[in-house]
């Protein structure tokens, strides 16, 4: 049976022969079968080549942009549906590819280790370390005295009851993220008041902001909890994001925590884990919608973001302000900011793609235009007469 597959290896590419091999084994097709399969397999493969030559940037550009107008209309379709929380459509694909330092609408999934899935409540509890919890959260009220210089907290004890707080230990929590303040509690009552001395109002004010959204429980970041599951594995959805504090917990699986913030898996992952999330986010955008555009093309866009080692948007900022040509450059945004830059630095333009030999009005080096003829220029040979 090897050896039907072997003389393929020059025309499929070996993940499609895995994949065709694990399909055969399912059917459990004969060897003439088999044979069948792949011959035309190796022809739509080869059939689907890109032809030397090929624009392939401008088709990427008319196949994404052309999705992206259908995206529009049905964006406002969306609108009014209360239940999604997510951006979705042309506005999360501008974020994809205009490399958003902040996604509108972070979110994570996380998948829990098998011995921390075994029943809903181990579940539940350990989703509810995943969620960011301040003082604010399990308190009632906030007030400035203004005569003492101090603030005061008064708790919500139902809430401290039901998050599975002790008092003490949120008074230590607030000791320790805030040096230098003195923290007493009475009756459920915080009172804080600076060690250093009386502060100014505006001080006191910033303190209290401070004292505030100081987290108690819970990774910073991440407002929204919710245990669901997918293909038989029980993995929590998270609000918003925090990759690198996700990782360090205990009873996270590493191998499956993914984000929808690009930045943040790149530093935490790497540039590759972040690339595949840029393929994987604007392929569900676009399938979402419904609309139907080619791999290829995600592909080569998220090559061309990551490629330098770094997340690089479709922007005058990034790419598109960083091109070689000085013409490229200028036909994108502010034009004459370009010029006069690359005329003060003595920069030349070698011509070598599409729109610089647009603009100077000769062939494009694509298609027809790529090769380059060259002939040999045959000398005159002058023959003396013989006397």
């Amino acid at each position: 049976m090897a050896d039907v597959y072997k003389k393929y290896e020059d025309f499929i590419s070996p993940k499609l022969l895995e994949e065709i091999k694990t399909k055969v084994e399912v059917e459990k097709l004969s060897s003439a079968e088999i044979t069948k399969v792949l011959d035309r397999v190796a022809e739509e493969f080869e059939n689907s080549l890109v032809e030397p030559g090929e624009s392939v940037g401008l088709v990427t550009a008319e196949s994404i942009g052309e999705s992206g107008t259908q995206m529009t209309l049905d964006v406002f379709h969306f609108a009014g549906v209360a239940e999604l929380q997510v951006t979705m459509g042309l506005p999360r694909l501008i974020e994809i590819f205009d490399a958003r330092l902040n996604p509108k609408t972070p979110e994570m999934e996380v998948r829990l280790k098998s011995k921390y899935t075994k029943d809903e409540k181990t579940i539940r509890r350990v989703a509810s370390y995943l969620k960011e919890i301040t003082l604010e959260d399990i308190s009632s009220e906030f007030s400035l005295n203004l005569v003492k210089g101090s603030i005061e907290v008064v708790l919500d004890l139902e809430k401290i009851k039901a998050f599975g707080f002790e008092i003490k230990d949120i008074v230590s929590k607030l000791i320790e993220e805030l040096k230098d303040v003195n923290v007493k509690e009475s009756k459920g009552i915080l009172m804080l008041e600076s060690i250093s001395g009386d502060l100014e109002l505006s001080q006191l004010y910033k303190l209290k902001e401070k004292v505030r959204e100081v987290v108690l429980r819970g990774i910073p970041g991440i407002t929204q909890v919710m245990p669901v599951k997918r293909n038989n594995k029980f993995v929590v959805s998270c609000g918003g994001s925090n990759v690198s504090k996700v990782l360090e917990m205990e009873e996270v699986d590493a191998k499956y925590v993914t984000s929808n913030n690009l930045f943040e898996i790149a530093s935490s992952l790497g540039i590759e884990a972040a690339r595949q999330t840029i393929i994987n986010e604007a392929l569900a955008v676009i399938e979402n919608q419904g609309l139907d555009v080619d791999v290829r093309h995600i592909l080569l866009l998220a090559e061309l973001m990551t490629t330098t080692g770094k997340i690089k948007g479709i922007t005058r900022g990034g790419i598109a302000g960083e091109k070689e040509s000085v013409l490229a450059r200028a036909s994108f945004e502010m034009p004459m900011k370009h010029l006069v830059d690359a005329s003060v630095r003595g920069e030349s333009d070698e011509l070598r793609s599409v729109i610089e030999n647009v603009i100077v009005n000769q062939p494009v080096p694509n298609g027809t235009g790529l090769p380059v003829l060259v002939s040999k220029e045959h000398k005159k040979v002058k023959k003396e007469n013989k006397k």
